[in-house]
């Protein structure tokens, strides 16, 4: 007999337990002066992913929220949005697209430009990615400026789907991202 908690080699483990939502995601996030470039307070989620009880939390979170809301695809934007976007669509047996950047794709695609917050820039959409009607989330890190999301939002209108919601770790309340999302529900588990 082993003791309580022990697995031997080669057997499949028990499900994880839960982390408790006393779990700090906040303080697991540090800001960054001047980067990419001077002005900019960037949000660094690195220390959060490397600790496994907080990235388990933040995971959970998103899970959470949408356990219930039936969707059928995830679609998460290159490159953060896949940290979050891909666990996120095992856990609600959904299908998850990526939507990248300019030159990634190799299907017929769609192309939508945006502007950030130091820059412009395109983002990509298989054309045959969501079918008309089909219920998404879209999943990123961070909603700054809301134009990486703004994008994909009428890549997906263009597709015919249905955008449930946005969804993102942070939110940058100053920059006024979620005016950029039209009517889909905004939603953001960290706000600056």
């Amino acid at each position: 007999m082993f003791p309580p908690g022990f697995v031997p080699r080669g057997e499949a483990r028990a499900a994880t337990p839960r982390i408790p939502p006393s779990v700090d995601i906040e303080a697991l996030i540090r800001a960054i002066p001047d980067f990419p470039i001077p002005g900019i307070l960037f949000r660094d989620i690195t220390p959060l992913l490397k600790d496994a009880q907080g990235f388990r939390r933040a995971i959970d979170l998103f899970v959470e929220r949408f356990r219930s809301a039936q969707i059928d695809y995830v679609v998460a934007i290159e490159s953060r949005g896949y940290i979050f976007g891909a666990p996120l669509a095992y856990a609600l047996g959904a299908g998850f697209v990526p939507v990248r950047k300019p030159g990634k794709l190799p299907c017929d695609r769609l192309t939508e430009s945006y502007a950030l917050e130091y820059g412009t820039n395109a983002l990509e959409i298989h054309a045959d990615a969501i079918g008309p009607g089909q219920r998404v989330v879209v999943v990123d890190d961070l909603l700054a400026t809301g134009g990486t999301a703004g994008a994909t939002g009428r890549l997906l209108e263009r597709l015919g789907a249905d955008v449930v919601a946005y969804a993102f770790l942070v939110e940058l309340e100053a920059l006024h991202g979620r005016a950029a999302l039209g009517t889909g529900e905004v939603v953001s588990f960290v706000r600056y």
